[in-house]
């Protein structure tokens, strides 16, 4: 978290998030309106975020990492702007930190040059399209960063993924898993392409897959941008 999403949170009269986000942090929390909803409910709580704020409340609405990224900041602009211009709140996005930097950071330095950020999670979008993406990338030699790898109900796509790179790139490329990236179960683990899936993926891990250039020293991965050193 950033200083200056807590100092939002703080300032915030009510706060609205996923269940699990709030119980994140609860510490932040006293005294403070909390609205949370369950999975697959960002609508209804975006709605009610907005609600709120058209009647002159100040309200946060938190998502994990960055709000930008796979968050909540583009359904509530969308939600806002469904509404009378001269009842639109103001919003402000506040930045943070997402979970591929701080996947990365804890990796060492996987995304020196460029990289894909793709979700294997289905549930928005067609998996056929999701599958293009991954090709495209892998055939790109691009750094691949996979949110929501693996999940109790969606367990081949990451094995799909697997596949499909193993197609462009050595067995031995590098591959990095971040489970709770920055929190207190933070723990990561180094390992290949040709062997990654048989570690633990779940929907709390963030899956980075190294490019033809990226190699591991040290315990740390690295992918070199282009210096001679």
């Amino acid at each position: 978290m950033t200083p200056r999403a807590r100092q939002a949170i703080e300032d915030a009269e009510i706060i609205v998030g996923y269940d699990t986000y709030l119980d994140l942090i609860k510490a932040l929390l006293p005294a403070k309106t909390t609205i949370g909803t369950g999975m697959m409910q960002e609508i209804d709580r975006c709605q009610a975020a907005v609600d709120k704020a058209m009647t002159g409340k100040q309200v946060a609405v938190i998502s994990s990492g960055d709000p930008g990224i796979y968050g909540m900041a583009g359904l509530v602009l969308e939600l806002v702007g469904k509404q009378p211009a001269a009842r639109q709140p103001e919003v402000e996005v506040i930045p943070g930190i997402s979970a591929v930097g701080a996947a990365a950071s804890i990796l060492g330095a996987p995304l020196m040059h460029d990289f894909a950020v793709i979700s294997l999670s289905d549930l928005l979008t067609p998996w056929e399209v999701i599958k293009k993406r991954v090709e495209m990338a892998v055939a790109g030699d691009f750094v691949i960063a996979i949110y929501n790898p693996k999940s109790t109900r969606r367990t081949s796509q990451i094995e799909t993924v697997r596949e499909i790179a193993l197609k462009h790139r050595q067995a031995d490329t590098p591959v990095g898993i971040v489970h709770h990236a920055t929190r207190t179960k933070e723990d990561m683990t180094l390992s290949t392409l040709d062997n990654f899936t048989k570690e633990h993926i779940d929907m709390f891990s963030l899956v980075i897959i190294g490019n033809s250039q990226t190699y591991t020293a040290n315990g740390r991965m690295i992918t070199p941008r282009g210096y001679h050193v």
